[in-house]
């Protein structure tokens, strides 16, 4: 059995530029309908609806600062966001998830704070708050305390197969710190 015969399926429709059968596809952007006589025709419908920005709920009594217009959620292709009902008109965006601010300094300029990131894949990371004057990004938990091999000023939390151990956030240190409680 070939490869398209696995990812193409017959509908009942007809193609509204040439008449022939909608054929039911598969493509990186998802199940599409598409005319069984591609490529003499180039008609494609997309199955499931572009929901990148679709409105959730209306907020009554809320309304933009920007324009006036009744604000609303919405549901976008990062998460959940406010924003106002006359866009594009009026592109206003409130922030909902306020990053998690730690009280930690940034070891690398020394004058920002870590802020708790997520990456577009959802992954948590922290990065200064000065971004992109400085650029230091950090995979793990940090927390605040100094190296006794190296003097580094920031130390990281790791679980390892013994529990969550600290460590010297430096990539040249890397080593172990004991803890009081570890001794």
């Amino acid at each position: 059995m070939s490869k398209t015969a696995l990812f193409t399926g017959k509908s009942e429709e007809l193609c509204p530029e040439c008449g022939a059968l909608l054929v039911i596809r598969t493509g990186k952007q998802g199940p599409f309908k598409g005319c069984s006589r591609y490529p003499e025709c180039t008609y494609i419908h997309a199955l499931t609806p572009q929901n990148d920005g679709h409105v959730v709920k209306v907020l009554e009594g809320q309304n933009c600062p920007q324009c006036g217009e009744t604000l609303v959620l919405r549901q976008g292709r990062y998460g959940m966001f406010i924003g106002c009902s006359s866009y594009p008109d009026c592109e206003y965006i409130a922030v909902i998830d306020k990053p998690d601010e730690t009280q930690i300094d940034c070891p690398q300029c020394k004058q920002g704070k870590l802020l708790q990131r997520k990456s577009r894949y959802g992954k948590v990371f922290h990065a200064c708050d000065r971004y992109p004057e400085c650029q230091f990004a950090f995979n793990h938990t940090p927390v605040a305390g100094i190296c006794p091999i190296c003097s580094y000023p920031l130390l990281m939390e790791k679980r390892t197969s013994r529990g969550n151990r600290l460590f010297c956030a430096s990539k040249v240190c890397g080593k172990e710190v004991s803890t009081e409680k570890d001794d």
